[in-house]
């Protein structure tokens, strides 16, 4: 992130802890761009997993929306209220940017398949292998076809793992409309995978 993010991190001074990701934002809200980077550094990884899985977000994409969120990271510091983990408000963050980036697309857009880059295990019988593919190609289309709300409570709860609380807190909803959308999400992809099988 030119212009925003330093280059290099703040080590630790003298074997002390590493400050909490709430006393870097606090910093950061009070203008530490150092505080920032570290920021960047601890969470970016998780951050590129996290916006990987939406479709309509291509590779190229995701270098953009990664920076965008610690703009507006850096941007909102100051309103960070703290009944999340901070982490789960960057992820609330990113994922309001991601929906704002999928409905900017232009429709009809090819959705990646990144089911080919997933490991697939040694087969055990010859067909394993396809098998595999097929279930892992299931799996992509019935995601993709989830609505972004369905879509972005799943990733939260179920493969980030954030808590139910949290997550409700980043996505700005009540407890209970994540709840309902996370059942819904996963008969959704139960009933689609199902219906899929040959």
């Amino acid at each position: 992130m030119r212009g925003i993010l330093p280059n290099s991190r703040r080590p630790a001074a003298n074997g002390a802890e590493e400050p909490s990701d709430e006393a870097l934002l606090a910093a950061c809200a009070g203008g530490d761009r150092t505080a920032l980077a570290d920021l960047f550094h601890r969470h970016s990884a998780a951050l590129y997993g996290f916006l990987s899985r939406f479709p309509g977000v291509d590779d190229r994409d995701l270098d953009d929306l990664v920076q965008a969120t610690f703009v507006a990271v850096h941007r909102s510091a100051t309103r960070f209220e703290g009944s999340s983990s901070v982490r789960t408000w960057i992820f609330g963050i990113a994922a309001n940017l991601v929906r704002k980036h999928v409905r900017g697309e232009v429709h009809g857009r090819n959705v990646r398949n990144k089911v080919e880059e997933l490991p697939v295990p040694e087969p055990i019988r010859p067909d394993a292998e396809a098998e595999h593919r097929q279930a892992l190609a299931r799996i992509d289309a019935a995601l993709a076809e989830l609505p972004h709300d369905l879509k972005a409570v799943f990733t939260l709860c179920v493969i980030e793992g954030a808590s139910g609380k949290e997550a409700a807190r980043a996505l700005g909803i009540r407890e209970g409309t994540l709840w309902r959308r996370l059942h819904e999400a996963r008969t959704a992809l139960r009933r689609a995978v199902d219906g899929m099988r040959p």
